[in-house]
């Protein structure tokens, strides 16, 4: 049984590469920030979890008809997205330098919640037979760095592209002293509620292991 990510992620992919699965990885090619303007036009802002869930469908709704490979869609199709909140703020990918500085001087030695949402589709047999998603959440708690460190962390480029300016598991590590919660979920991708998902759509998660050996 495959698994399809929908995504770009090399955090995600080798997370799951980690835990036994290695996924089809195709490009969602969504623009998140232009559908979250349109949606949030009508509703106004969103909560950090409904702007993960909101995401991670999206992503997962849009390679429904994507032939990798050559070959049409025949397993599970998983979408994720992951947001910071702190401060009653909503933090995404910073980007910039500049705005990756600003956020660490604001989360220094502080603490916060990594959100990541998940959309799992059942496509066995080539046809959407089901969908099942939520969202996770873990509180990261950082240790306190002084401005050398964090400009030498800014200036490594990590911060930008990721949520929160932050990883867990690469040279961002040793910044954060504590995460409560499950530790995927800080990586992008709760694989506690990931098996559930699959369970929860009549899958076995040990099907989807491919790496074995």
């Amino acid at each position: 049984m495959r698994l399809y990510l929908a995504s770009t992620s090399p955090a995600r992919l080798q997370l799951l590469r980690q835990a036994g699965i290695e996924p089809v990885t195709v490009s969602p090619g969504v623009d998140e920030e232009a559908l979250v303007e349109e949606i949030e036009a009508v509703r106004g802002p969103l909560p950090a979890q409904e702007l993960v869930q909101l995401l991670a469908q999206a992503k997962a709704e849009a390679i429904l008809g994507a032939e990798p490979g050559g070959a049409p869609i025949d397993g599970f199709v998983l979408g994720g997205d992951s947001a910071f909140l702190i401060d009653g703020r909503i933090h995404g990918k910073p980007h910039r330098p500049e705005i990756a500085r600003e956020r660490w001087h604001a989360q220094n030695g502080r603490s916060g919640e990594l959100w990541s949402g998940h959309w799992l589709i059942d496509h066995r047999g080539g046809t959407v037979r089901g969908a099942a998603g939520r969202p996770a959440v873990a509180t990261v708690h950082f240790a306190r760095l002084d401005d050398g460190e964090i400009e030498a962390y800014v200036e490594s480029g990590e911060p930008l592209l990721v949520a929160g300016a932050f990883t867990v598991d690469s040279l961002g590590g040793p910044f954060i002293r504590r995460v409560e919660g499950d530790p995927s979920t800080v990586v992008g991708l709760s694989l506690s509620t990931l098996r559930e998902l699959v369970r929860e759509l009549g899958g076995s998660w040990t099907d989807l292991w491919n790496t074995r050996g």
